[in-house]
């Protein structure tokens, strides 16, 4: 038979007319791999040291399993859920991350359009490279939250504060976990530097990922505008590397600090960071209307514990009322209904997102929010739970530790 026959027997090889929608959230990460350059891959995969805490984060998760009612069983699920004040389509947010112009040119402001049209909340980070104004833009009517570090130059962290503020901005997150920047032993054994240098590597894996360096050349440079819209009130930072950020947090953060936020800020605000049980009752005594609890995904304090395995004690602790959102370590649907029924309000994602920024752009991050959303979905069904209320209520009974 001939290959022409053949040709017209099977028609046009699928794979190369169609790429199917990515499956799960690990589809994702294989397809943002194969287009990033690998210290950009690695800077987004890594962890500090010797990444313990990166694998303690997901394995937390998998120590948990289901027992799910058999009868009566739920003809449909609401995956809807009211945090703070605001109705959202799901428990899900997207965390706060730097840089995210560096793994797509859509950058902050296609993450921030994706969980717009899905209903759940993005934090935006200190360390953005598009500034709070901008992607208030396009949150209507949902504004963005702001991720805070508290900087050196106070009169530069209050400038932010009340930039956030005018931009309509309505939750604030101090971090409490940056007072020096982690170790983080890929990066700097990959060499890299945010923005990229043009230098002899960078030049050599051009030709590897030109498609990704093309859409590096064309867009306007990386820049951290978040700070830079800011520091003309203070001390104006010496270069535009990462460094030159991470060296302007704050090392000394104490309560006060807190208590001065609390009275300047007149939104909701929740501490960012491995808060545990007695911090957290501090913190609510204090005004602070709840927590993000996380580890910075195992990139700040290697071997710090998870996020999740803090999540019962804090709200036995703190009370029904207090807000408790985790993240670090949440892959799927099932990840999310573990953290409600522990006790979490929502959980929260990055990398996961990113990976689907790079992959794809704004639509590889609603793709990201679908498919946790769906995987959600899927689970309530097969627990026999209708809403994400019942699973918070019935969480003792629903899920259990393994060995």
């Amino acid at each position: 038979m001939k290959l022409s026959e053949i040709w017209s027997m099977v028609g046009p090889v699928p794979v190369l007319a169609h790429r199917p929608p990515a499956a799960t959230v690990d589809d994702l990460h294989r397809r943002a791999r194969r287009r990033l350059p690998l210290p950009i891959a690695d800077y987004l995969d890594g962890g500090a040291e010797g990444e313990v805490s990166l694998r303690t984060n997901t394995e937390a998760f998998a120590r948990w399993a289901f027992t799910p009612r058999s009868v009566p069983g739920v003809g449909s699920v609401d995956t809807s859920t009211t945090v703070l004040g605001t109705r959202w389509s799901a428990p899900i947010g997207l965390s706060p991350t730097g840089y995210g112009r560096l793994m797509h040119p859509d950058g902050e402001l296609g993450v921030a359009r994706a969980a717009t049209l899905r209903g759940v909340p993005y934090v935006l980070s200190t360390v953005a490279t598009t500034t709070i104004e901008n992607v208030a833009t396009v949150c209507d009517p949902r504004p963005p939250w702001l991720q805070l570090y508290a900087l050196r130059d106070r009169a530069v962290t209050e400038h932010m504060v009340a930039r956030a503020h005018d931009a309509g901005c309505e939750v604030l997150e101090l971090a409490i976990d940056t007072a020096v920047s982690g170790n983080r032993l890929r990066d700097r054994r990959n060499g890299l530097s945010i923005p990229p240098r043009l230098d002899l590597p960078t030049l050599a894996r051009i030709g590897i990922h030109p498609a990704y360096w093309w859409a590096m050349v064309t867009n306007p440079a990386l820049d951290f505008a978040q700070v830079r819209a800011s520091e003309h009130v203070g001390t104006s930072l010496d270069g535009g590397s990462v460094a030159d950020i991470t060296g302007q947090f704050e090392a000394g953060l104490s309560w006060d600090d807190v208590d001065h936020l609390r009275r300047i800020w007149p939104g909701r605000l929740l501490l960012k960071g491995p808060v545990g049980a007695v911090d957290a009752v501090r913190a609510r005594d204090a005004g602070v209307d709840g927590v993000h609890l996380s580890n910075h995904g195992g990139r700040q304090l290697d071997r710090s514990v998870p996020p999740l395995v803090l999540v019962p004690e804090v709200r036995a602790a703190a009370g029904e009322d207090f807000t408790i959102l985790v993240d670090s370590g949440v892959r799927t649907g099932a990840d999310v209904a573990i953290a409600i029924a522990l006790g979490a309000d929502a959980a929260f994602v990055g990398r996961p997102y990113l990976w689907g920024l790079a992959s794809d752009g704004a639509a590889g991050v609603l793709r990201v929010i679908d498919i946790l959303t769906e995987e959600l979905t899927r689970t309530l069904h097969l627990l026999g739970v209708p809403d994400v209320a019942s699973l918070r209520a019935g969480g003792p009974d629903l899920v259990r530790a393994v060995p």
